[in-house]
C-alpha cells in the first residue's frame, strides 16, 4: 500500500471524484466477494474515510428542516453530528414502528456496532430495509467492521438475504481504516443503489469531496489482498482474547462484542466510576455515555493498543502489574 502511494505520487492533475477506473473496479469486485453484491448496476464511490461521509450524507441527500434521520440507540456520536449539521431531527429508536407518523428520510444502522460489537442478523436487517422502502427512506449501513466477525458472521445490506434483488434504497459504507489499518490515509468507499451513489457524486463534485489520486491508488492495492487482513485479524484476536479473560476476572460483564474492534464492558455503575477507577490504573476507555443514553453503564474497550500496552492493561487488571 505505501509502495502503491508512493509510485502514485506523480499525481498533477485533478483526481476523479468518482474514483479512477482501478479503484471503482476494486471497490465492485470486494463487494461482490464480501458483501454478496453479486448484481448488475451496483453504484460505487470513493470517500475521504467513512467518518466525513456519515457527518455529510443527510446533507449530500438534500434533508434539512422537517426531516427525520433514525440514528441507532447505542451509536458513534458523528450520526447525530451529521443530522444536526443538516438541521434535520435525529430520532434514537429501538422499534421502527413506534416513530408514528413522522417524515424519515434516512435509517442509519451500524452492525457490526461501534461501541457494542453486536450484530444485527439478515432477517432484521431486511425488515428495516422493507420498513425504510414502504415509506421512501433510504437505509444507509455502516459497515466498517464487517470483515471482524468473532463469534457470529456479520451480513452486508448489500447481501441477496437483505435487499432481496434489489439495490433500492440502500447503502453500505465502508473504511480500510479498520480492515486495512490504513485510519491515517483517510480512504473509505460507499457501494449500493446507483441513483443515490449518483446524486451523492453530484453533489459532491461541487464540494470538492475528492480522495487524492496516490490515496486511491494504496486503496486499489489494499482491496486487492486478503493476506494482511488475515494477519491484522489474527493479533485482534489474540489482544480479544487476553483482553476479554482480564476484564471478566476483574469482575466486568461483557455484553454482545462478537463483532469488532471492541468490548463493550460493565460493572452496573456508572461509566464515569468505571472510568475513573481504571484511569487509577493506568487504563484508558470510553465511557459509554459518550454513545447515548442506554449506554450510561458500560465502557468501550478498545484492542487498538500495541500488544505491549495491551498486555499491561491486562497485567493491572488482574493484579499482577503496577
Amino acid at each position: 500500500m505505501r509502495d502503491a502511494l508512493a509510485a502514485g505520487s506523480n499525481a498533477p492533475g485533478y483526481p476523479l471524484t468518482a474514483g479512477n477506473p482501478r479503484l471503482r473496479a476494486a471497490i465492485a469486485d470486494w463487494f461482490a466477494a464480501t458483501c454478496g453484491a453479486d448484481l448488475p448496476g451496483l453504484g460505487v464511490l470513493p470517500t475521504i474515510g467513512s467518518k466525513e461521509l456519515v457527518a455529510w450524507l443527510p446533507t449530500l441527500l438534500g434533508i434539512g428542516p422537517g426531516d427525520t434521520v433514525v440514528i441507532p440507540e447505542v451509536g458513534y456520536p458523528t450520526y447525530e453530528v451529521g443530522v444536526t449539521l443538516a438541521g434535520a431531527r435525529a430520532v434514537r429508536s429501538v422499534s421502527l414502528t413506534a416513530l408514528g407518523p413522522q417524515r424519515v428520510r434516512l435509517v442509519w444502522v451500524n452492525s457490526p456496532s461501534n461501541p457494542t460489537g453486536r450484530v444485527l442478523p439478515a432477517a432484521h436487517l431486511r425488515k428495516v430495509v422493507d420498513w425504510a422502502r414502504e415509506r421512501g427512506a433510504i437505509v444507509a449501513s455502516d459497515e466498517c467492521y464487517l470483515p471482524l466477525g468473532w463469534e457470529t458472521e456479520p451480513v452486508s445490506v448489500l447481501s441477496p438475504q437483505v435487499r432481496g434483488g434489489s439495490y433500492a434504497g440502500v447503502l453500505a459504507v465502508h473504511s480500510l481504516s479498520k480492515r486495512s489499518n490504513l485510519a491515517g490515509y483517510r480512504g473509505g468507499f460507499l457501494g449500493g443503489d446507483p441513483a443515490i451513489v449518483s446524486e451523492v457524486l453530484a453533489v459532491r463534485k461541487h464540494a470538492g469531496m475528492i480522495v487524492p489520486e496516490p490515496v486511491q491508488d494504496a486503496m486499489t492495492a489494499a482491496l486487492g489482498d486478503e493476506r494482511h487482513v488475515t494477519e491484522q485479524r489474527a493479533r485482534y484476536a489474540a489482544r480479544r482474547t487476553r483482553l476479554h479473560a482480564a476484564l471478566t476476572a476483574a469482575g466486568f460483564q461483557i455484553s454482545h462484542s462478537e463483532a469488532g474492534l471492541y468490548l463493550w464492558a460493565t460493572r452496573d455503575e456508572d461509566c464515569w466510576a468505571t472510568v475513573g477507577r481504571l484511569a487509577e490504573r493506568g487504563i484508558l476507555v470510553a465511557p459509554g455515555a459518550f454513545y447515548g443514553p442506554a449506554g450510561a453503564k458500560h465502557v468501550r474497550v478498545a484492542l487498538t493498543a500495541s500488544d505491549e500496552r495491551i498486555d499491561a492493561a491486562v497485567a493491572r487488571l488482574t493484579g499482577s502489574g503496577s
